[in-house]
């Protein structure tokens, strides 16, 4: 499905409820999994949470999670350590090219087997259950957050527990702070100190009942929308002020392109009122790096320059986004620069109209690019993407006056 978008309103004004977050959501049910008397409320209708459930519940033989990479990480630990279970963990072809070496040695130095299919470091796996008795593992910190986020979910399962012992500088910090408080609402006890992580073994847990926020990342493409509008009030409901999710930084970064963020009960109400507060922004994205794609949009819009690092993270995701952005943002006029670690935006024109932009198979391309409707007209390529983590962003969006129309 490709559309065809434009937005002439210069106002926005809505209240939506957001689905919950499919981070939060995704390490619930590894836990459920483990505990059942584990429960959870509103969980994300997102195709990778969808696609995780369905894989604990089939527990046995192929199992193919398409392009869910959280599930493929969460997955690969979560039956390594299931006595008795047999499967074949597999994925699109783009999965099939992200790496998944570096989570595999550690659970093979931890008594696991797993065997490569195809190419060594990548899906699909062949895992045979077992029980794991090693109680401290190695892992570099400079990796995907969700390799060690991977290791914390099953620790407590281990007869010993689990140590976790990072090298290098930690990335994506928040998502391991994430993890460790999901842990412990769950009633499993850990701890996270000078790069050590210790998860304590946990046989049964007492029956609770775990509320799922609404997602941060679904949130970033409003922040973006009320950033370009001339005048925005915006309420997203399922949120809070003492949020664990990295990206509730947004609300402190936004403040540079004018929108002011209230926080009621449970809800943030994001206001637009006058111009922008700067003309250029630099951000580490080291520890929320899924909003750069909606950073360097919003900056595109506005006609900022932005420099952003602490992007290594993104070349390993559904695809390469830094090129992806940059391919993109090239087609609107724009000049961008990328490095293994960095995007900088350092110029753009009156914006051109007409692009068709590409999304890769990449949920975020799509709803990255899709507030650049207040300033030229485009057409957004395979858009039905977006379910991968917010089935209901095109439905949203139309709430905000948005002209999304379907084309051949």
């Amino acid at each position: 499905m490709n559309l065809s978008l434009i937005n002439e309103n210069t106002e926005v004004k809505a209240d939506l409820k957001i689905t919950g977050s499919k981070s939060e959501s995704n390490r619930l049910l590894i836990l459920k999994a483990l505990y059942p008397e584990i429960s959870i409320e509103n969980l994300s209708n997102s195709d990778d949470t969808v696609v995780l459930k369905a894989a604990l519940e089939k527990g046995d033989g192929l199992i193919d999670i398409h392009h869910a990479g959280t599930a493929m990480r969460f997955l690969t630990a979560y039956f390594a350590a299931k006595e008795g279970c047999e499967v074949e963990l597999t994925g699109s072809k783009r999965m099939q090219e992200r790496p998944v070496r570096l989570l595999v040695d550690a659970l093979q130095r931890m008594g696991a087997d797993i065997q490569y299919k195809n190419q060594v470091g990548f899906p699909p796996l062949i895992i045979k259950g077992k029980r794991l008795h090693a109680d401290s593992v190695k892992l570099k910190a400079n990796i995907s957050s969700q390799y060690i986020s991977a290791l914390m979910l099953i620790g407590s399962s281990l007869p010993n527990g689990l140590e976790i012992i990072l090298e290098g500088q930690v990335t994506s910090t928040p998502y391991i702070l994430m993890t460790l408080e999901i842990l412990q609402q769950a009633g499993i006890k850990g701890n996270f100190r000078d790069e050590r992580i210790y998860i304590e073994p946990v046989e049964t847990v007492d029956p609770v009942t775990v509320a799922v926020e609404s997602d941060w990342s679904s949130a970033s493409y409003f922040y973006s929308i009320a950033a370009i509008s001339e005048s925005a009030e915006i309420t997203l409901s399922n949120y809070r002020k003492d949020s664990r999710q990295g990206d509730s930084c947004l609300a402190k970064i936004y403040e540079h392109f004018g929108v002011r963020t209230e926080f009621g009960k449970n809800t943030i109400i994001l206001r637009k009122e006058g111009r922008k507060r700067s003309f250029r922004i630099y951000e580490n994205l080291r520890n929320s790096p899924d909003i750069a794609q909606t950073i360097a949009v919003t900056c595109l819009a506005l006609g900022m320059e932005c420099k952003l690092d602490g992007l290594h993270t993104l070349k390993i995701k559904e695809t390469d986004r830094l090129q992806a952005l940059k391919n993109e943002m090239e087609k609107f006029g724009a000049m961008v620069e990328i490095t293994d670690d960095c995007l900088k935006l350092l110029s753009t024109g009156s914006l051109n109209r007409d692009v068709l932009v590409k999304t890769y198979n990449d949920h975020r391309m799509a709803m990255a690019f899709a507030p650049l409707a207040f300033k030229t007209s485009f057409s957004i390529e395979d858009a039905g993407v977006v379910s991968k983590s917010y089935p209901d962003f095109w439905k949203d969006l139309k709430k905000l006056g948005f002209n999304a129309r379907e084309i051949i």
